[in-house]
């Protein structure tokens, strides 16, 4: 049975340092992020799970929920944890920094698709728009949360993106098969966003069928629907290896002399 914890908003302290967040949706469609963090985090090799390693003094987790919390596209937010970490996340990352939009902590389940499902079912009928973000990209900028928000409105599906740097081939038993044309090609990240109806039904058929896609926009473009991309940013890297926690923290000094 899925595990789910509604927040008592008035035991959140308040934020430090920080104005208060705008709740509001200037076109009145009403918007809920599921932030997953329920990976198990194998290749970091830490002794906690990744989304509470610290960075700058704060759990990966907290930095990554704030623009969420921060962003007037964004009405709600549901945290998906592994499971066990309920309680914890609660104390120690969405009381402890005082985020007001969280409204559920919830079990996540064995794969990420699981996870989001879980989010979907505990988000429930009423939402125009679903966001999905990984929980260890704690560097994506509010702006880009908006933009994937508006695409999604529009288009009914988006994903944010950035165009690949390096020259990358296809490769076969160890040996070259095709080099491909680089100006085509775009590494995905997250947040995307999508209609409700359309992500649920993509979830929904993806459960039916036993196919489990590596992000969500793989399973809405298997409904036959197109997904915008929108340009995302070279800095909102996923947390997933000790490297990883280098360059973020070289990412964070950057952003705190700015």
């Amino acid at each position: 049975m899925t595990f789910v914890r509604n927040l008592n908003m008035k035991s959140f302290p308040k934020m430090n340092r920080l104005s208060n967040p705008d709740h509001r949706a200037s076109d009145g469609m009403k918007t809920i992020a599921i932030i997953t963090a329920a990976g198990k985090g194998k290749r970091m090799k830490a002794k906690i799970r990744k989304p509470y390693i610290t960075l700058g003094g704060k759990p990966l987790l907290a930095h990554t929920i704030l623009p969420f919390e921060y962003s007037t596209a964004i009405n709600s937010i549901i945290i998906v944890t592994a499971p066990g970490d309920e309680e914890f996340c609660l104390r120690n990352v969405v009381k402890k920094f005082g985020f007001k939009k969280v409204a559920k902590v919830i079990r996540g389940g064995k794969e990420r698709q699981d996870s989001v499902m879980s989010g979907i079912k505990a988000a429930n009928d009423g939402w125009d728009i679903v966001v999905v973000h990984d929980g260890v990209r704690p560097f994506v900028a509010k702006e880009i949360i908006n933009k994937v928000v508006q695409s999604a409105k529009k288009w009914g599906a988006a994903t944010t993106a950035v165009p690949v740097k390096d020259t990358i081939k296809q490769v076969s038993y160890g040996f070259v098969k095709k080099t491909l044309q680089r100006e085509d090609l775009w590494a995905i990240q997250t947040p995307q966003a999508f209609r409700f109806d359309v992500i649920k039904r993509a979830h929904m058929m993806a459960r039916k069928r036993g196919f489990i896609g590596t992000d969500d926009s793989i399973l809405v473009e298997r409904l036959g629907h197109k997904v915008d991309v929108v340009k995302g940013s070279y800095d909102n890297i996923k947390v997933t290896t000790p490297e990883d926690l280098i360059l973020g923290e070289v990412i964070l000094k950057q952003r705190i002399r700015d």
